[in-house]
């Protein structure tokens, strides 16, 4: 077996899909809105030849498409293409998304001997910004991993690792309600909310030096009044708590919520906590799969970093990761400086040097997949 034909149909196909993920870019769409990304990439798939399922797990946005070559592994790709709030494809999630598509088609329509299954999991909401995040973690509870052997992604970065840690986060909203006042003439009959939130980031300060040097805990008051001469009645906290450790992630996140426990008892407001998205566990790349896509990437003519990226983010494929074996390598698109989050980056992903990692990603990606379906040590070896 060569990948030559499969290399070829990716290439055949590059324009059409550097045109979506540019097209992503001047049109981004956040968690659980990505109605027109999540179409586009799945009709294409649909259009390959893939058995095409959205939505799915019960979310608009979500899609499986699946390609049955022939008896033997099943690999999942996953794809993801929401953008963040005034910022745009800040993450790159429009490359992301048309790597694991245009990977998929490159197998199927050049891998003509293909000895497994193809899916592509289309998944909303990657980032927090929105309620109801986490996409990939309503698939894992929907058992769409169930009976897969591999899954694979590749992330956008400014240079080409093979792969990286991720925290462990909890998004909490906590809600504050006080009793509306006179701020001027009678501030004795209201129970200020506001002061309870900010009691809360006190805690919160004092909270840092007692805890482990990986912990994050970072926030805003999203709501904290409504007018200077009214005592705040409600005020409200987004919030994400990280640890390496998802286990010790819990006991930080208890002490966080005791801090807005104590800011209420001050302030004699009451509080209530919710849970803003799912929790994102630890990312674990498998070390198989992991040398399997850098020998893919050398081939490629490419050089990759073994050494992982220690990341303070957060993703849920580190949820996938704790299911079946996965990797989460990171591809260069930009020979600057980037910075995760920001216009800058999102301004990156439509460059010349963001294209031709879109192609290598694919590739990669694609190789990876067929190594996997063509050789029966690397399937035992992942699965150890």
């Amino acid at each position: 077996m060569t990948k030559s034909s499969i290399y070829a149909a990716i290439d055949a196909m590059l324009p059409q899909f550097i045109a979506i993920s540019d097209w992503m870019y001047h049109h981004p769409e956040i968690g659980h809105q990505e109605h027109q990304a999540a179409a586009m990439l799945a009709a294409e798939l649909g259009a390959h030849g893939f058995a095409v399922e959205m939505p799915y797990a019960g979310l608009a946005t979500a899609f499986k498409a699946v390609y049955k070559g022939g008896d033997g592994p099943t690999v999942a790709l996953l794809a993801e293409y929401d953008a963040l709030p005034n910022i745009g494809h800040g993450c790159g999630h429009n490359i992301i998304g048309c790597a694991a598509v245009l990977a998929a088609i490159g197998l199927k329509e050049g891998l003509r001997d293909c000895r497994g299954t193809v899916i592509v999991f289309g998944a909303p909401a990657e980032e927090g910004a929105v309620d109801n995040a986490g996409g990939k973690v309503f698939l894992i509870e929907h058992g769409a991993f169930v009976g897969v052997d591999a899954a694979l992604m590749v992330h956008p970065a400014a240079r080409n690792v093979i792969g990286g840690s991720s925290n462990a986060r909890e998004a909490l909203e906590i809600v504050f309600k006080g009793k509306p006042a006179h701020a001027a003439g009678s501030p004795h009959e209201g129970i200020n909310a506001l002061d309870a939130a900010i009691q809360t980031f006190n805690g919160f300060n004092a909270l840092r030096q007692h805890v482990l040097s990986d912990v994050r805990i970072h926030g805003i008051i999203s709501e904290g009044g409504v007018a200077p001469n009214i005592v705040p009645e409600r005020a409200v906290i987004r919030l994400y708590v990280r640890a390496r450790d998802a286990d010790y992630l819990a006991t930080v996140v208890d002490k966080v919520m005791n801090c807005a426990r104590a800011g209420a008892l001050a302030t004699g407001a009451e509080v209530q906590f919710r849970q803003t998205a799912k929790r994102y566990k630890n990312m674990l790349n498998n070390p198989v799969l992991s040398a399997v896509f850098k020998s893919n990437m050398e081939a490629l003519g490419e050089k990759i970093e073994e050494t992982e990226v220690s990341g303070a983010g957060s993703t849920d494929m580190a949820n996938v990761s704790h299911e079946v074996p996965a990797i989460h390598p990171y591809i260069c698109i930009s020979e600057s400086k980037l910075v995760g989050h920001s216009r800058e980056f999102a301004d990156a992903t439509i460059t010349p040097t963001a294209h031709a990692a879109l192609s290598m990603g694919a590739k990669a990606l694609a190789g990876t997949v067929a190594d996997i379906f063509s050789s029966a040590d690397i399937q035992r070896a992942i699965s150890r």
